[in-house]
C-alpha cells in the first residue's frame, strides 16, 4: 500500500545483528508490495534482533520432557521492557506468542519468550546479553515457563508494563467457551482435565481464587504476571476479572491498574490495589461514563469468584459503558490514560443485546451514529476506522485524542486521491519521551481491506506504526508521523520505546511466507537513534495561507503549511527532488547543504538539509 524503497540486508541471527536504514515516506504506491522491513537511507538504523520459528529458546522440563533448546513460537505481539537499574545493561524484552501451539516442550498453547538487552557503546546498536538463570538455564533467549507454574497460557496478545519497576503481565486474549475448543483436536492445550487453583505449591496469593476448581477453559483470559528475569510465569490474575484482555497499564502510584477488552461490546476497568505493589488483594471497578453522582466507577464485587468467571455478564448488569474493541493501553508522564478502540464493521447489532439488558453506549458513539443519521445499536452504524481514546483520572473526562480516518467512501477513492496519512484499525500503543517530548506510539491492525482503509482495489493490509506528538492539542491523522511499513501480510505490534529516548522496539507478526528471509517469520525489530533525529518538532506556522515549510534546517521529514506540489534545487540550480500533492516530503537522501523549496506558484524559501 505504502511505497517502501529497500535494499535487502543480509540479517544474521541471534545476537549478530544486521543494519538497514529506514525513512519516513508519505507517498502511495498501490502497485508495490512491501516484503522486508529495511528502508533507505535517514538517521536511524533498524536492527533484527528475534526471529519466531529460528532462534532457540531455552527451556525447563515440560511434560516429562527434559530441558532444552528449541526453536521459538511465532506471531509476536506484545513487547515488554522491564529496566535493569543494577548494570549498565538496558533490561529485558519480554516478547509475547499469540499463536496456539500444541508443544511438548515449549508447553501447549501460547507462550512468551524474555532475552536481555544492552547498547554497544560506540554505535548504540542493541546486543542480546547472554544469560544463566536460577533454575540452571543458560543462554539468550529464555522460553517462560507456564506450564508448569499456571496450568498453560493462550494466545497472548497485549500485555501491560508497571510504570514504577517494569513489572510485566501477559494477556490471554482466547476467549473460550468449552474445553473442546482449547483442545482444538490437539492442536491446542492437549490436558483438559479440570484445573484446581493453587495446587502443586503454585498458590496464586488471591484468597478468592486459591483452591477453585474449575474447567481447563476457564483458566484462560486472565492477565498474567510473569519475572522476566528468570522466565517464569507467577500467577493468574484471577481478582481482575476473566475478560478478553488486550492490553493495560500500572500507574505510578503502584496501585491503579487500568484495563481493556477486546470485544465489541468491551468494557474498560480499573483494579486499585489495598497495598502499593500486591496486586493479590483490591477492588475492581468498571467504567460507566453516566453513573449517578459524577464518578464513572462502579464496584465489581471480586471476592465473589463466580463474578470474576463471568466479568462481562455482571458488567452488563451494572450498566457499564460499552465500547467498540479496547484493545491497548497506556499513560503519559501526566497520568492520563489513553487506549486503542479499534474499531470494526457495523458494530451495532453486535452490542444490541447488551443494551437491551442495561449496558450503556459510549457518548460518541451515540454522536456518531446521529450524525450518520442512525442510531448506534442498528446494523447500519458504520465503525470502520477507530480511534484513539483519553481519560483524564483527575477529572474523569473521557474523550477522543485522535479519530481514525479520514473517512473515505468504499468505492472511488484511487491511489491518486487517497490521502498522505490515513489511520486504519489502531490497535497497540504506548507513550514515549524522546529529547524531552512525550509520543504516542500507534499501531496498525487493519480488519477489513474495505471502506477506505485501503485505496480502492487494493487488497494489500499494509499495516503501519506511527508517531503522535502529544503536544499538539486537537491532532488528526495528518499529524501522524509514519516510522515503519511492516511486510505482506503482517501486523504491526509490541511498539514500546527504550527509557533513553534512543530505541523504539516492535515487532512484524504473522507475515507472508512468500517474504524473503527473515521477513517470511514474525521478527522482533529495534530502531535506534531517535535522540539524533529532529522527529515530531511542532510547527509552530503562521496564521496566514503564505506557503511555509518546517523544521528548517531539517535532516530527515519536511511539512508545509498546507497540499502543495514542491520542487528543490540544489545550489547549482539542479532540480533534485519534485512532490505533488503533499503536505510533508521526505529529504534524507539529499545531501546535506543549502537548497531552494518552491511552490506551484512559484513562492521560494531557502532550505537547509543537515
Amino acid at each position: 500500500m505504502k511505497k517502501f524503497y529497500t535494499s535487502l540486508a543480509a540479517i544474521a541471527l541471534t545476537s549478530t545483528v544486521a543494519f538497514g536504514q529506514i525513512q519516513f515516506d508519505p507517498t502511495i504506491d498501490t502497485s508495490y508490495t512491501p516484503d522486508v522491513i529495511t528502508m533507505s537511507p535517514s538517521p536511524l538504523q533498524t536492527q533484527v534482533l528475534f526471529i519466531g520459528g529460528v532462534d532457540m529458546v531455552q527451556t525447563t522440563a515440560t511434560y516429562g520432557n527434559p530441558a532444552g533448546a528449541y526453536p521459538a513460537k511465532q506471531w509476536h505481539d506484545f513487547i515488554g521492557f522491564t529496566p535493569d537499574p543494577s548494570s549498565s545493561d538496558l533490561g529485558w524484552l519480554s516478547v509475547n506468542h499469540e499463536m496456539v501451539l500444541a508443544d511438548d516442550n515449549i508447553g501447549d498453547g501460547g507462550g512468551m519468550t524474555v532475552f536481555k538487552i544492552a547498547r554497544e557503546a560506540t554505535t548504540d546498536s542493541i546486543v542480546i546479553v547472554p544469560q544463566t538463570l536460577g533454575d540452571g538455564r543458560s543462554g539468550e533467549f529464555f522460553n517462560v515457563d507456564f506450564a508448569n507454574t499456571v496450568g498453560e497460557t493462550g494466545m497472548n496478545c497485549g500485555g501491560i508494563i508497571s510504570k514504577v519497576d517494569g513489572r510485566i503481565w501477559t494477556a490471554e486474549e482466547w476467549f473460550r467457551g468449552n474445553t473442546a475448543s482449547i483442545y482444538d483436536g490437539g492442536n491446542g492445550v492437549r490436558d483438559t482435565a479440570t484445573f484446581t487453583i493453587g495446587t502443586d505449591g503454585n498458590a496464586s496469593g488471591i484468597t478468592v481464587a486459591d483452591g477453585q476448581t474449575i474447567d481447563k477453559y476457564q483458566n484462560f483470559n486472565w492477565m498474567v504476571e510473569i519475572d522476566p528475569r528468570e522466565a517464569v510465569a507467577i500467577r493468574k490474575q484471577y481478582n481482575w476479572g476473566r475478560q478478553p484482555f488486550e492490553g493495560g497499564v500500572v500507574m505510578t502510584d503502584n496501585r491503579t491498574v487500568y484495563t481493556g477488552g477486546d470485544a465489541t461490546p468491551g468494557y474498560f476497568s480499573k483494579f486499585v490495589a489495598t497495598t502499593p505493589g500486591d496486586f493479590t488483594s483490591g477492588n475492581l471497578y468498571v467504567y460507566k461514563h453516566d453513573n449517578a453522582g459524577g464518578n464513572p466507577w462502579v464496584q465489581v464485587d471480586n471476592s465473589n469468584f463466580n463474578n470474576m468467571l463471568k466479568f462481562d455478564s455482571v458488567a452488563v448488569a451494572l450498566s457499564a459503558t460499552m465500547f467498540n474493541r479496547i484493545e491497548w493501553v497506556t499513560a503519559d508522564n501526566s497520568g492520563k490514560v489513553y487506549f486503542t478502540e479499534t474499531g470494526r464493521d457495523n458494530p451495532g447489532g453486535r452490542w444490541a443485546g447488551e443494551l437491551a439488558d442495561g449496558a450503556v453506549l459510549a457518548p460518541h458513539h451515540i454522536a456518531r451514529a446521529t450524525a450518520q443519521g442512525t442510531t448506534a445499536d442498528d446494523a447500519a452504524y458504520e465503525d470502520f476506522y477507530g480511534r484513539v481514546m483519553m481519560y483524564d483520572p483527575a477529572t474523569n473526562n473521557m474523550s477522543v485524542k485522535i479519530e481514525g480516518g479520514p473517512d473515505l467512501p468504499q468505492t472511488g477513492n484511487p491511489p491518486s486521491a487517497y490521502p498522505s496519512t490515513h489511520l486504519s484499525n489502531p490497535d497497540g500503543l504506548s507513550a514515549w519521551e524522546v529529547n524531552g517530548r512525550e509520543y504516542l506510539i500507534i499501531q496498525e491492525d487493519l480488519n477489513g481491506s474495505d471502506y477506505g482503509r485501503v485505496p480502492d482495489g487494493t487488497g494489500n493490509r499494509t499495516c503501519e506504526i506511527f508517531l503522535l506528538d502529544l503536544t499538539i492539542p486537537n491532532p488528526t491523522p495528518d499529524d501522524l508521523l509514519r516510522i515503519a511499513v511492516v511486510p505482506l501480510g503482517a501486523e504491526v505490534t509490541g511498539g514500546v520505546g527504550s527509557p533513553d529516548g534512543k530505541t523504539l522496539f516492535f515487532n512484524s507478526q504473522h507475515p507472508s511466507s512468500s517474504n524473503p528471509y527473515p521477513y517470511n517469520n514474525s521478527v522482533t525489530i529495534a530502531i535506534t537513534g531517535f535522540d539524533k533525529s529532529t522527529v515530531g518538532v511542532t510547527e509552530n506556522f503562521n496564521d496566514d495561507d503564505t506557503f511555509q515549510v518546517f523544521p528548517n534546517p531539517v535532516s530527515r521529514e519536511l511539512r508545509m503549511n498546507k497540499v502543495s506540489d514542491v520542487a528543490i534545487y540544489n545550489s547549482n540550480g539542479q532540480r533534485v527532488l519534485v512532490a505533488r500533492q503533499v503536505k510533508r516530503v521526505d529529504v534524507s537522501h539529499l545531501d546535506a547543504g543549502l537548497y531552494i523549496i518552491m511552490d506551484e506558484t512559484g513562492n521560494k524559501k531557502k532550505l537547509i538539509i543537515e
